[in-house]
């Protein structure tokens, strides 16, 4: 059984994942008898808006306590306290205090969200995503080959946030937001231990795609994945109205997931740890508001 590591800004060391449900993921994704149920039933949406639906419950309420204990999470950081969730998935796409995330005001680019980090500098260079001989196809996750190929020798960060993460999504710079296009598509998991099965389900799931318009950094694309059990990805901003580097752009419900920032060729010098890290396969755990790149 191979641990997923990842080396923790913060802290300075390297440190293995707690994986929420691992032996779920590890039977569905690395089991040959688990492939029935993924695609008979795990991957569909009617599974991820059953399982959110009993997140919703008051009942669910049940879970918010063990769930703090098991992964040291601070209330402390939380907006509101935890008396007032009137379900687990409130709790699950709590806000936090801003003093808990500042955003680096040095920074030109900041992480937009809590979560595990790999950054390419150039995607038509991407040979080895977790595992050798995963090759990135931009335009499948896109959903169109002529902005592909416009962004094909840009930067891209992929930031996977756990379900133990925080689960609202910022915006990683400023600038003037477009719309959210939806593109639709199943919802299976994230995790490495599915992404090192089949890479494709970065482009194959659920997403969404914005582009950001910005003064000094060009087109700026944002795309937010879903996941298992992630039934909505909510959008909390206002198309056309001009938004701050750090502000909210919105959340995700119950589950892991993933978002993807892209950046046109010689916009930006992604970070020096998140070069190092990702060159060794090797996610980079980093908050919203810190230093994404320069």
């Amino acid at each position: 059984m191979n641990d997923i590591r990842f080396f923790n800004r913060h802290t300075g060391a390297m440190e293995t994942e707690q994986v929420y449900g691992e032996g779920f993921l590890r039977f569905t994704y690395e089991n040959p008898l688990g492939a029935l149920p993924l695609h008979s039933l795990i991957k569909r949406a009617a599974f991820s808006r059953w399982y959110g639906k009993r997140m919703d419950q008051p009942e669910s309420r049940e879970r918010i306590d063990p769930f703090i204990r098991s992964y040291g999470l601070d209330p402390e950081e939380f907006a509101d306290p935890v008396s007032s969730f009137a379900s687990f998935n409130e709790f699950f796409f709590r806000k936090l205090k801003p003093a808990a995330r500042p955003i680096d005001a040095e920074a030109r680019v900041v992480f937009p969200a809590d979560g595990r980090h790999l950054g390419f500098p150039r995607i038509s260079d991407i040979t080895s995503f977790f595992v050798k001989n995963q090759r990135f196809d931009l335009a499948g996750l896109l959903g169109d080959g002529k902005l592909a190929r416009r962004f094909a020798d840009g930067s891209l960060v992929l930031s996977r946030l756990c379900p133990v993460d925080y689960h609202r999504f910022h915006f990683p710079c400023a600038g003037t937001p477009g719309p959210a296009e939806m593109i639709d598509g199943p919802l299976y998991s994230v995790s490495p231990i599915a992404l090192r099965r089949r890479l494709g389900y970065l482009w194959e799931n659920k997403r969404s795609l914005t582009r950001l318009e910005t003064a000094d950094l060009g087109l700026v694309l944002i795309v937010e994945i879903g996941a298992t059990c992630v039934g909505a990805i909510h959008q909390t901003y206002t198309p056309g109205e001009p938004v701050e580097k750090g502000q909210e752009k919105g959340y995700f419900a119950f589950g892991g997931s993933s978002t993807i920032t892209i950046f046109e060729p010689g916009a930006v010098q992604l970070a020096t740890d998140l070069l190092g890290y990702s060159s060794r396969q090797i996610e980079l755990y980093a908050r919203i508001g810190t230093a994404m790149a320069s």
